[in-house]
């Protein structure tokens, strides 16, 4: 373990059961899991301060800010009271923040984070999980210890998997294999370094014995079975014909079969500019900067972009913001540039997204209103706004551009990117070419994550609008693109919530895909999708107030969706169980101007009317859902149902009885 440096006079243990000791052996954990929660979120912070508006949203999510506030300061006072046997200031406190005083602080996070494959010792560190004992004490927290838990495993993951990389022993490789499955059990790549290492001491029948291991570690964690490859090899091992293939690692270096970034899969290139400052001081130049990277950070998580490092964009930025010169120096596809002005208390930041490929064209535009005191805050909360919203705009102009593209040479990308609007549009012929552009593109690219994720996201819409010749075959399908994209890339958010709502709605497992969704925003909490799919299925559970704080989240976060003819939805289903017909009425007319054409729109819509009354709106909303799907019965719905109480479903079926949907054989 490293060696402490003289200044230290507490150590604090936040991977598994969480400790504090002073350098005397003295406990100076605090009793309380809100106290030992607080001290959390400040140590994993350090060296940055930690907003008290931010510890008190975090914490008391549920409560009034006042009322947050107050119970803030007592926690405060209690976390000050258990540290003071350490005898010296461990915690900086003043109005506005909180922060661990430099140097004085050991923390076991802290070394795991330094490891390098040079120095790899503190990851034995790491033998359990995050905070293990603070699940539930508050929504807000579970979501931010979420990310925490995956930022400190992606860490730990990647110099694990540097580290296997270099061995060229079968023992060293054994060794390192071992470490990196204690990082990431569902690590396939490294499965496959353990059989080949065994294979290589001749030692076939514990190659055999990790197979079975990894089967059923996968079938357990994933629900999925071994990749291809690793069938392929576990029979090479068994004929004797398995090389040795020295580094161990898998030749992608990639955790579970992620593919490279090969640039045959295209994807935009985007890069951030520091922002300008506009009559505003030079101190405020932190923030020009601290946003920028901040906002390259969180795009980053979109598996389907690549970024340019905003330190580098930075160094230009000061000879020149030329955007031919940026684009001629970086090959970007995408800027995104804008503005900072203060005035007293307040701030103005206006950001603009330019498509460098078409003339510098300003696609994307917003501004941003702030109080200037909480300026933490105010970088997160932009940042998380403004990746939500650019995500899915450049994914259209993408689209568009890819359609004017001959499809006789397209890649893998490109058949995606057609395929993305014609699904959108919901036109029956239309929606069987983007499934057979979504087919070619598996054929293109087997190994293709995204590809997998879409065609399971067309099998939703195919199940969902009755358009699916055999029903039954739709959802296994479904199923298996699904779990394709998620073994392929276990890290592609979009890929996990698209899985998480196939169990949900098409499977009707719940849990299954509520856990989904709760690890697709721990990859990425700005994925709009993500929020609302996992609004939907909290709706389909019956947890109607947990369903609506996240749909709220996916409408803050990206107000003007594309998708929101899909995702409002959410609203629908949680007015509807709740009673509020009318409020449900009136979203269901505003999602239908979007997008006529989607049938659960349509059901959910019918089933207010039925309750509310509404017999002539009825009529005509029927007759476009049996335009639609013209079987479609209420015993149809019933069996399809994914609501979990029996209540919700009978409730829901009275409302389309009431409109007039027949019963069906």
């Amino acid at each position: 373990m490293p060696a402490e440096p003289n200044a230290v006079v507490v150590r604090l243990r936040l991977i598994g059961q969480m400790e504090a000791w002073t350098l005397a052996q003295e406990s100076v954990l605090p009793p309380g899991r809100k106290t030992r929660a607080l001290l959390a979120v400040v140590a994993l912070s350090a060296p940055r301060p930690v907003l008290r508006s931010r510890l008190a949203e975090m914490l008391w999510s549920r409560r009034p800010e006042e009322q947050a506030r107050a119970s803030l300061r007592q926690e405060i006072h209690r976390l000050l009271d258990s540290l003071s046997p350490a005898k010296s200031e461990v915690m900086v406190v003043n109005r506005d923040h909180l922060a661990l005083k430099p140097g004085a602080v050991w923390i076991d996070v802290e070394e795991v984070l330094r490891a390098t494959p040079q120095q790899p010792a503190s990851l034995a560190l790491l033998d359990g999980e995050l905070l293990e004992e603070l699940d539930g004490v508050d929504p807000a927290f579970d979501s931010w210890l979420a990310v925490e838990r995956e930022r400190l495993r992606d860490r730990a993951r990647t110099v694990a998997e540097m580290l296997l990389r270099e061995q060229l022993e079968p023992e060293a490789a054994i060794t390192a294999a071992q470490q990196l499955l204690a990082i990431d059990r569902a690590h396939e790549g490294a499965w496959r370094a353990l059989m080949r290492a065994h294979a290589a001491r001749g030692e076939r029948g514990m190659a055999i014995q990790t197979y079975e291991r990894c089967r059923a570690v996968l079938a357990d964690l994933l629900d999925a079975a071994p990749s291809p490859e690793t069938q392929r090899l576990l029979g090479e091992i068994r004929t004797g014909k398995a090389a040795p293939q020295l580094p161990f690692a898998p030749s992608e270096g990639a955790r579970m079969e992620a593919p490279p970034a090969v640039p045959s899969r295209g994807g935009a290139k985007v890069g951030v500019l520091p922002l300008q400052l506009v009559g505003t001081d030079e101190a405020e130049s932190h923030l020009a900067f601290g946003l920028a990277e901040e906002i390259t950070s969180a795009l980053a998580r979109f598996r389907w972009m690549f970024l340019v490092s905003s330190t580098s964009l930075a160094r230009m930025a000061q000879q020149t913001r030329d955007e031919t010169a940026i684009r001629r120096t970086f090959g970007l596809d995408f800027l995104l540039d804008g503005t900072i002005q203060r005035a007293a208390r307040r701030v103005r930041i206006t950001l603009r997204l330019l498509d460098l490929r078409a003339g510098n064209q300003v696609v994307w535009a917003r501004r941003f209103d702030r109080q200037a005191h909480d300026l933490l805050t105010l970088q997160d909360e932009v940042a998380a706004e403004v990746v939500a919203q650019i995500d899915p705009e450049i994914l259209q102009i993408e689209s568009r551009r890819a359609a004017h593209r001959t499809a006789q040479d397209a890649n893998a990308y490109d058949l995606v990117l057609r395929a993305l609007p014609l699904i959108d549009r919901l036109n029956r012929e239309e929606f069987a070419e983007a499934g057979e552009l979504l087919e070619r593109a598996i054929g293109v690219e087997p190994d293709y994550a995204a590809a997998h994720a879409w065609s399971a996201y067309w099998q939703i819409f195919n199940v969902g609008q009755g358009w699916a010749q055999h029903p039954s075959e739709a959802l296994v399908q479904a199923g298996r693109h699904a779990e394709r994209a998620i073994t392929l890339d276990p890290q592609d958010a979009r890929a996990l919530t698209i899985a998480g709502h196939v169990r949900s709605f098409l499977h009707h497992r719940l849990r299954e895909g509520m856990a989904l969704h709760d690890r697709a925003l721990s990859q990425n909490p700005n994925l709009a999708m993500a929020w609302a799919f996992s609004a939907i299925t909290l709706a389909y559970a019956g947890q109607l107030d947990e369903a609506e704080r996240r749909y709220l989240r996916y409408k803050r976060l990206s107000p003007m969706d594309p998708h929101a003819f899909f995702f409002d939805g959410a609203s629908l289903i949680i007015d509807l169980l709740r009673h509020n017909y009318e409020s449900a009425v009136a979203t269901a007319r505003q999602i239908s101007e979007l997008n006529p054409m989607l049938s659960a729109t349509c059901k959910h819509y019918l089933a207010a009317l039925g309750h509310i009354g509404f017999e002539q709106e009825a009529a005509l909303v029927r007759r476009r859902l049996l335009s639609i799907e013209p079987d479609f019965s209420v015993r149809r719905y019933l069996q399809r149902s994914p609501f979990e109480r029996p209540e919700d479903r009978e409730h829901y079926a009275a409302g389309l009885r009431l409109a007039g949907i027949p019963e069906g054989d």
